[in-house]
């Protein structure tokens, strides 16, 4: 991979990871029209490393909120910051789980599965539809509606479907506040990417080899630039209900990932 290539799926990583349009299908998608050939673990780490970049764009775009619910840990107090870091905990466990016990499966799918992401995307834009469909409320994520959006994200670890989508979608269809739904979407995965590349360099699984480095600090930077930008702008067009569109986009690129694979 070459660096400019690199900045790109870095700028695609940056743009689709907060848009509901799955960053992972994206990503592949870009690899497989690149002409990526590097094997299924390098490609995971790429794909790992432009993840980290827009968990750490999240964290900028919401620092007052996490610097709120870091106070409220710090306190250990009964609030509302410490019942909602739970909530963050809660809905961490399914994916977790996933990753914990499916990893060498979950790998083989970062090796441009090109059927699997089109097909995946028209699941993300049906649920987009559906959800774009529901009325908004003030309702607050509860208990219940952490676990439940925390399935859907663990779900959407299959690459072409949108992570943020689906806990989005998953959230509204609860009931709950589109704005706090994003706001909950966007921060309950930053622990998991973040203890994702702690487990792997404890464990030894992070191999970086020289050649790899400018590469990788390219994609970096170009998805935490792009991911600042790209977050802000949808949390406006999903406190303004317009997820519609989004889903009609997951159908184009999905037929066109389908065809891509049936005729090539």
């Amino acid at each position: 991979m070459s660096l400019l290539e690199a900045i790109i799926l870095g700028i695609v990583q940056g743009l689709t990871e907060f848009l509901p349009v799955s960053s992972t299908g994206h990503l592949e998608l870009g690899k497989a029209i690149l002409g990526d050939t590097s094997v299924p673990q390098e490609s995971m780490m790429f794909t790992v490393v432009v993840h980290f970049a827009t968990a750490l764009a999240t964290l900028v775009v919401y620092r007052s909120e996490v610097g709120r619910i870091a106070s409220g840990l710090w306190r250990r107090e009964n609030n509302d910051e410490f019942k909602f870091s739970l909530k963050i905990l809660l809905s961490m466990i399914p994916a977790a789980a996933v990753g914990v016990l499916f990893a060498d499966e979950i790998e083989s799918l970062f090796n441009r599965q090109i059927l699997l992401v089109g097909l995946m995307l028209w699941v993300t834009g049906l649920l987009l539809m559906v959800a774009d469909r529901s009325k908004n409320t003030s309702k607050d994520v509860s208990f219940f509606h952490a676990a439940i959006i925390g399935v859907s994200q663990a779900i959407a670890i299959l690459p072409g479907i949108s992570r943020s989508g689906a806990t989005i979608s998953t959230s509204v269809l609860l009931g709950v506040d589109r704005s706090k739904a994003a706001s909950f979407s966007f921060l309950m995965v930053v622990p998991l990417i973040i203890g994702k590349i702690a487990r792997d360099l404890m464990d030894g699984g992070i191999h970086v080899t020289e050649s790899q480095i400018g590469v990788l600090i390219a994609g970096f930077l170009a998805a935490f630039l792009t991911g600042i930008l790209a977050c802000q702008w949808m949390i406006k067009l999903v406190r303004n209900a317009q997820l519609v569109y989004f889903s009609y986009y997951c159908f184009i690129v999905g037929t066109l990932a389908i065809s891509y694979q049936v005729f090539q």
